[in-house]
C-alpha cells in the first residue's frame, strides 16, 4: 500500500539535520518505526478469528472490528496529519507512538470484543497521525544522493508492514497457547525501540506559524486534477476492497469455505495480497503512470475473479493465486493513481488532494467488509463474497474506460503536427 510521502516535498534540505544519532542509524531506526507501526495494524486480522473462537461473538462485530481502523486513520490523517510541518517531526511521531503504545496495552488487557473494536480505533488514530510525519522524515533522513529512497521504504514498508503482521500473528496462533499476549507483548517492546529512535534521531522539521488552522480538515481536488481523479477513483475503491478481501474477509473464508481452523493458514492468506502489491509497487515504479494503471485494473479485475472462482470451486489455491494477481494489481494501480494525479496539482494543493484519494482509498477498504459482514448475516457468507467480488470488478471496468478516455484526451497532445 503506497505511502503518502506524496504530501512532502521530496527536496532535500540545505544541511544535513544534526542529532545524538548518527544519520545512517537514524534513517534505518525511523525506516524500522515506521514499519512497526504497520506491522501492528496487519497483526490483528488472524487474531480476529482467534477472538471469535474465544468469545463466541456475532459474526458481524469481525468485520465491524477489522474496519473501525481506517476510521481511526482516516479521522487523524485528515487533522493532524499535516500537523508536523508547523511543530516539527518529532513531537508528533512521539505523541503517535505514545498513542500505538497504548492501543497495545489496551489489546493485551482485552476482555471482549468491544475492547478489541476500541484498540483498533486508537491504533488507526495512531498510525493515520504517524504516517505523513514518518513518510516526510524518511524522505529528509535519506542520503543525499538517495532521496528517492526514503520514498521507497514509507510505500513498502506500509504494505510490507501489513503483511508481515498478519503473518507473524498466523504463527503466533498456530504455535503458541498465548498468541495475543505474545503478539502484542512483542509489538509494545519494539514500539517502545521506536520511541527511543525517535527521541534521539535529528528533527528534520522546522516549526512555522498556522499549527491550529493546519488542524483543520482539508479535502478537495483542484479543476486540473478532476478528470484525471475521477478517471482514476473507481480503481482506487477496486484497489483498496481488494486490500479489504485480503485482511478483513480471507480469514472468515478459510474458516467457513474451506474448514481450515489454523491460524498459519488465515495469516497466510492475509499476507499473500499485500506483499505482492509490496513487491508490485517496486517493480513497476519505472512504469509510465498510465500503463501502470491499465495493468493494475486488469490484474485486479483478474485477480478478484480468481479468488471468486477459488471460493466457488472450494480451491483454496486458486484464491491465494488471485490474491496475489490481485495485491499485484493494487500495488500498480494505486501508486500509478498518485503518479497520474498529484503532478498536476501545486505543493500548497498537494494535501487536500492526497487526502481526498485516502478518503476514497480507506471508505473503500472499510465500508464495503462491514456490509459483507451484515449481508452475511441474512444470505450467508458465499452470496455476500460474491457481490463484493463483482463489486470489485465493476469498479476496475468503469475505471478501464476512464483511462480510455484519459488517453484519447491526451493523444492528440502527444501527436506531432505535420509539416508543411
Amino acid at each position: 500500500m503506497p505511502t503518502a510521502s506524496v504530501l512532502s516535498d521530496q527536496r532535500a534540505p540545505a544541511k544535513q539535520p544534526q542529532g545524538r544519532l548518527p544519520q545512517g542509524t537514524a534513517f534505518a531506526g525511523t525506516a524500522a518505526a515506521f514499519v512497526s507501526l504497520y506491522l501492528a495494524a496487519g497483526a490483528p486480522t488472524p487474531l480476529l478469528a482467534f477472538y471469535l473462537r474465544q468469545w463466541n461473538f456475532a459474526p458481524p462485530l469481525l468485520t465491524l472490528a477489522f474496519a473501525v481502523y481506517a476510521g481511526g486513520f482516516l479521522a487523524a490523517l485528515l487533522t493532524v496529519g499535516s500537523l508536523s510541518d508547523h511543530i516539527g517531526r518529532r513531537p508528533v511521531l512521539l505523541g503517535a507512538l505514545l498513542v500505538q503504545l497504548g492501543s497495545m496495552i489496551m489489546f493485551l488487557s482485552a476482555a471482549d470484543i468491544r475492547l478489541v473494536i476500541a484498540a483498533r480505533i486508537v491504533q488507526g488514530a495512531a498510525t493515520g497521525a504517524a504516517t505523513t510525519a514518518f513518510s516526510a522524515t524518511l524522505v529528509e533522513l535519506a542520503p543525499l544522493a538517495r532521496k528517492n529512497l526514503g520514498t521507497i521504504l514509507g510505500s513498502v514498508g506500509m504494505a510490507g508492514g501489513l503483511a508481515v503482521g498478519a503473518l507473524l500473528s498466523g504463527v503466533a496462533i498456530e504455535y503458541s497457547s498465548q498468541p495475543n499476549n505474545l503478539v502484542f507483548i512483542s509489538l509494545a517492546v519494539i514500539t517502545v525501540l521506536g520511541i527511543i529512535v525517535v527521541v534521539f534521531a535529528p528533527d528534520t522539521a522546522q516549526r512555522r506559524a498556522g499549527a491550529l488552522r493546519s488542524l483543520i480538515p482539508r479535502s478537495a481536488i483542484p479543476r486540473a486534477a478532476r478528470a484525471e481523479f475521477a478517471a482514476a477513483a473507481p480503481a482506487v475503491a477496486a484497489a483498496w476492497m481488494l486490500a479489504g478481501l485480503s485482511l478483513g474477509l480471507a480469514p472468515a473464508i478459510v474458516r467457513n469455505v474451506f474448514h481450515f481452523d489454523s491460524g498459519l493458514v488465515n495469516g497466510l492468506a492475509s499476507f499473500v495480497g499485500p506483499i505482492a502489491s509490496a513487491v508490485a509497487g517496486l517493480a513497476f515504479i519505472r512504469v509510465d503512470g498510465r500503463s501502470g494503471m491499465i495493468l493494475g485494473i486488469l490484474a485486479s479485475i483478474i485477480g478478484t475473479a480468481g479468488i471468486l472462482a477459488g471460493i466457488l470451486a472450494g480451491s483454496i489455491g486458486l484464491m491465494i493465486a488471485g490474491q496475489i494477481l490481485g495485491g499485484i494489481g493494487f500495488g500498480a494501480a494505486f501508486s500509478a493513481a498518485l503518479r497520474l494525479i498529484i503532478p498536476l496539482v501545486s505543493p500548497e494543493e498537494r494535501g487536500a488532494t492526497v487526502a481526498s484519494i485516502y478518503i476514497v482509498a480507506y471508505l473503500a477498504f472499510s465500508v464495503p467488509v462491514v456490509l459483507v459482514g451484515l449481508l452475511a448475516a441474512s444470505v450467508g457468507l458465499l452470496p455476500a463474497v460474491a457481490a463484493y467480488a463483482i463489486a470489485t470488478c465493476l469498479l476496475g471496468s468503469i475505471s478501464l474506460f476512464g483511462q480510455a478516455k484519459q488517453h484519447q484526451r491526451q493523444a492528440p497532445a502527444l501527436v506531432p503536427r505535420p509539416t508543411a
